[in-house]
């Protein structure tokens, strides 16, 4: 694939974090997205910025900075998002690779927290930290409240109970290059979440329990409008990791419980579907049973959008995006 780099002033000094922005046609919000990154109190960093192939005016705005620590490089084609990653990760010089999609926003001491994290562990593979969610209409959540955060070698809880956003992430290079591959390029919904499992799989996690960014939530989020394809993705994730000697020595009976989730995930996406019968059959073929899958059994009976709308006067929205 031919790319093409623009050429900037070098930095006096190396960069220890490499901030990897990918962007498609993303001008709108692009500027205060970059902006966050050069407002950072910590100072050695680059961006790489990979523009795959837009047409709208990003390139313009990206190249008006005009200083080596943005790299600016522009696939000759459009590829898909993971792909995309790897292609800029493989430009990165720094010992950390962080990530900032062009909606997003750092808040000023991000880095600043985070590096320190993996200085004092070496086997710290990944940092995250806490984020709010936030929408043009005013809606703002934090991440973790109520929640605990994952410390130490938690892969188990990486796969079953996913709660890192891309934005907060800061990954050793290291670890990503201890893994047979980066992102994968055959998904396009979980290719982070299967890519922080991996990690989490050999190497330590931390957090730092600061909101350090804020992720921009969409209505057109590809998680609600194609719950297809996120269960076909996750069923070649797990078909994945049972490959991985590690997982049946050591998690088989985690991956068991990730196979039950995206089960009743399947069930569920039956029964909003209208096919109560096909959600049943779906949790009856599954050995797993629980007091979720019961519940799901039975509400099946009813509506989907009946028994929504009794969750949400009751509880309230279920998530972020589903209130944008």
């Amino acid at each position: 694939m031919n790319t093409q780099q623009v050429s900037m002033p070098g930095q006096a000094v190396p960069p220890v974090v490499s901030v990897i922005m990918n962007c498609l046609n993303s001008a709108k919000y692009l500027r205060e997205a970059i902006d966050s990154v050069y407002a950072q109190t910590y100072p050695h960093w680059e961006i790489i910025f990979w523009d795959n192939a837009s047409s709208d005016n990003s390139a313009a705005i990206a190249q008006s900075y005009g200083d080596g620590r943005l790299r600016y490089f522009r696939g000759d084609t459009t590829v898909p998002l993971g792909h995309a990653r790897n292609l800029a990760i493989a430009q990165s010089r720094g010992e950390f690779i962080a990530f900032l999609d062009c909606d997003d926003l750092w808040l000023p001491t991000k880095l600043e927290r985070q590096v320190p994290l993996f200085v004092a562990d070496k086997d710290v593979g990944l940092v995250y930290s806490d984020t709010y969610f936030f929408n043009e209409e005013g809606f703002q959540k934090r991440l973790y409240s109520g929640k605990t955060p994952y410390r130490g070698y938690r892969f188990p809880d990486l796969l079953n109970n996913y709660l890192v956003s891309l934005e907060t992430a800061v990954v050793r290079k290291t670890a990503l290059d201890s893994l047979d591959h980066w992102f994968d390029v055959n998904f396009n919904m979980i290719e982070e979440h299967d890519l922080f499992v991996r990690v989490g799989l050999d190497w330590k996690i931390d957090f730092s329990p600061d909101v350090l960014a804020k992720w921009r939530v969409h209505d057109q989020s590809l998680t609600w409008k194609a719950p297809e394809s996120f269960i076909h993705e996750t069923k070649s994730m797990l078909e994945k990791l049972e490959q991985l000697p590690k997982i049946v020595e050591t998690y088989s009976r985690d991956v068991t419980l990730a196979w039950h989730g995206l089960a009743l995930a399947e069930a569920k996406m039956y029964w909003k579907k209208g096919q109560g019968v096909a959600a049943r059959k779906r949790i009856r073929n599954d050995p797993v049973r629980d007091l979720k899958a019961c519940l799901i059994w039975c509400a099946s009976f009813l509506p989907y959008a009946f028994v929504e709308s009794i969750h949400r006067g009751v509880f309230g929205s279920v998530t972020p995006k589903e209130t944008a």
